[in-house]
């Protein structure tokens, strides 16, 4: 592989990697239904140590507005509640010794715009990191032509090629926000 396809699959591979972490973003957003997204970073004191709350119980979405969490040890119920409650979600759980509900309430307008614009600031934030990205690989691909590596139309067809990348992934990011700002504002 030369030194060009090298810096274009690095390049690549970068806005690939923004457009997961934007993915892993937006499913953590609370919509109007429930998700078991939104609790990926809850973690539970248990067995002195804290672990994930999918490591110590089974999770569920039975009805569209609905989480149930079933912990593998009874003991644990409170434990898990204390954990959701001190979590940043805003979501109050309700159990009956042996199992966890939550309820995820209906979004209010104002509560969904707040949302819409969080969303947008994720997506803002992945451009800036494919822009860099698009950055390095040119500074990379300039270095190969100071090094006469590549000729200066190499230069100039390696350039349009990574701005294509650049054009095709901001366009992904666009679509990822169409997508949630539909879902956010679906009521």
């Amino acid at each position: 592989m030369d030194e060009k396809s090298k810096v274009l699959k690095s390049a690549r591979g970068a806005m690939e990697k923004t457009v997961e972490a934007l993915v892993h973003e937006m499913q953590r957003l609370r919509t109007g239904r429930a998700s078991l997204a939104i609790l990926d970073g809850i973690t539970v004191d248990c067995y002195g140590s804290r672990m994930p709350l999918n490591q110590v119980a089974t999770l569920a979405v039975p009805e569209s507005r609905v989480i149930t969490i079933q912990p593998w040890d009874s003991s644990l119920v409170q434990a898990i509640e204390k954990a959701i409650l001190s979590s940043d979600l805003g979501i109050t759980p309700s159990n009956d010794g042996r199992l966890i509900r939550i309820t995820i309430p209906p979004l209010n307008e104002e509560r969904r715009r707040e949302l819409v614009k969080v969303a947008k600031k994720y997506v803002e934030e992945g451009r800036v990191s494919i822009r860099n990205t698009r950055r390095e690989a040119n500074d990379s691909l300039k270095k190969l032509e100071k090094e006469k590596v590549l000729t200066q139309d190499d230069l100039k067809k390696a350039q349009h090629e990574v701005q294509e990348l650049t054009d095709r992934f901001i366009a992904r990011l666009d679509e990822i926000l169409a997508q949630k700002e539909k879902e956010i504002m679906e009521v």
